[in-house]
């Protein structure tokens, strides 16, 4: 491998700030001879030589990691993976230890969700906030305030620009996912928002409630659009097919021990 011009000033700087630090001062003045610097080292160069060695280390692993991987695909895809039936009930589930242990709510996490586009984790809490996480390093991003109740769902619209949590102090926010701004606050509904869900064009949005209702709300506007009755109890959770053309309910109706005892379509064409 060839070094440029400046790279080779760069490693020269390093391997003399390495050996200043060590206290070889008489090799470090030939050095410095052989390698014709002239100028004192700079601070910038300070443990550089330390942090490329380590950092190579890092990566030799990590390659030695992925080769590992890359070969066991390869023999799986030759061969054939496991079958479920020659599975062991311990190979069904993901295994410990887990790749991250993100800490940091100060209650119980009510609902998770990933980003449809980016690395991104979006987690919510019943200490009313919601938190952003790195998936991939593991990393706490920001915190979303703006609830003063638990929050109690969360969801991406489909590209992932908007986020919408509901909570138990009877509001939606509508969350900007770019600038991490509250846009839209949105109120209506009359006890604890359990859920809420994007239609598929992302237009508009879905709520359940402990008010025994469904409701529907433009986004552009913020407005409720279309509340839907029927149910007799708490509609814990409410979902919207993949074409858009239907609405999923269900509710503590009836049986107060049994959750969903009782599942409600509701047809969306005619609506909009």
């Amino acid at each position: 491998m060839v070094l440029t011009e400046r790279q080779k000033e760069e490693l020269n700087y390093a391997i003399a700030d390495y050996l200043k630090a060590q206290g070889y001062d008489g090799a470090l003045e030939v050095f410095k001879k052989d390698a014709c610097l002239t100028n004192d080292v700079d601070k910038k160069f300070s443990g550089l030589l330390e942090k490329k060695w380590t950092s190579v280390i890092r990566l030799q692993k990590k390659v030695m990691e992925l080769e590992t991987k890359l070969s066991e695909a390869t023999r799986e895809a030759s061969q054939g993976g496991p079958s479920r039936r020659t599975r062991t009930p311990a190979e069904w589930i993901p295994r410990p230890p887990e790749r991250y242990e993100l800490t940091g709510h100060r209650a119980p996490v009510t609902r998770v969700r990933f980003h449809p586009v980016y690395s991104i984790l979006v987690s919510s809490s019943e200490d009313a906030t919601v938190k952003v996480w790195d998936y991939e390093t593991g990393d706490f991003e920001r915190t979303l305030k703006g609830h003063t109740d638990a929050v109690q769902d969360i969801a991406f619209d489909h590209t992932g620009k908007f986020l919408a949590s509901c909570s138990a102090d009877m509001t939606i926010k509508l969350w900007d996912f770019q600038s991490y701004d509250c846009v839209k606050t949105l109120h209506g509904h009359d006890h604890n928002i359990s859920s809420v869900s994007f239609m598929p064009t992302g237009d508009f949005l879905v709520s359940s409630s402990r008010d025994k209702t469904v409701k529907m709300w433009e986004i552009a506007t913020g407005y409720c659009v279309k509340t839907f009755q029927g149910h007799r109890e708490w509609v814990r959770r409410a979902r919207v097919s993949p074409d858009g053309s239907l609405i999923a309910s269900c509710s503590n109706d009836q049986v107060g021990l049994v959750l969903c005892c009782l599942l409600v379509f509701w047809q969306v064409a005619a609506l909009l």
